[in-house]
């Protein structure tokens, strides 16, 4: 089976691909989509987009999400909260049940401690993931959430169409 993991980000959203046989997981790509600081609309289409491009290349069968948190500032929550709409929309447009978790979940199912920061989270996906080449922060997370999807709901989620987009 194979999951796609996603960070979501206005700005910097990462992703990362893994394949599971059994509980044996590898690696198949990470990456992280950048947008600038344009229009809101024009840099929520580019994830849109570019993101759809990731899920046709890589045709996972599952896919997960980190849910966000709400902070002090409130606009910026709410532009975040838009970004996991993408991140949400576009593995359902192609069929497929997103799993989502919290962020304390995946660090302490990756790292084993739920208030890990961003190195430990990376050193561990390098561990579990050898040989792997991160492009960022935000794809090392990204492939801690398809890591924790792995582990948790990995088995119990299955495609809801056989991965080809909805009409």
């Amino acid at each position: 089976m194979r999951v796609i993991g996603i960070d979501p980000g206005l700005r910097n959203l990462g992703w990362g691909v893994i394949d599971m046989a059994g509980s044996r997981l590898s690696h198949v790509a990470n990456g992280i989509i950048k947008t600038d600081g344009g229009a809101l609309p024009a840099r929520l289409m580019e994830l849109h987009r570019a993101l759809t491009q990731i899920l046709e290349r890589f045709d996972p069968q599952m896919a997960a999400v980190e849910q966000t948190f709400v902070n002090k500032d409130g606009a910026g929550t709410l532009k975040l909260g838009q970004a996991r709409g993408i991140a949400l929309l576009v593995p359902a447009q192609f069929g497929l049940e997103v799993g989502e978790y919290a962020p304390n979940t995946v660090k302490k199912t990756v790292v084993g401690v739920g208030h890990a920061d961003k190195h430990q989270v990376a050193h561990m996906v390098r561990v579990q993931l050898p040989g792997v080449e991160l492009a960022g922060p935000d794809a090392a997370d990204a492939l801690a959430v398809a890591i924790c999807h792995a582990h948790h709901g990995g088995r119990r989620l299955a495609p809801v169409a056989q991965s080809r987009r909805l009409a």
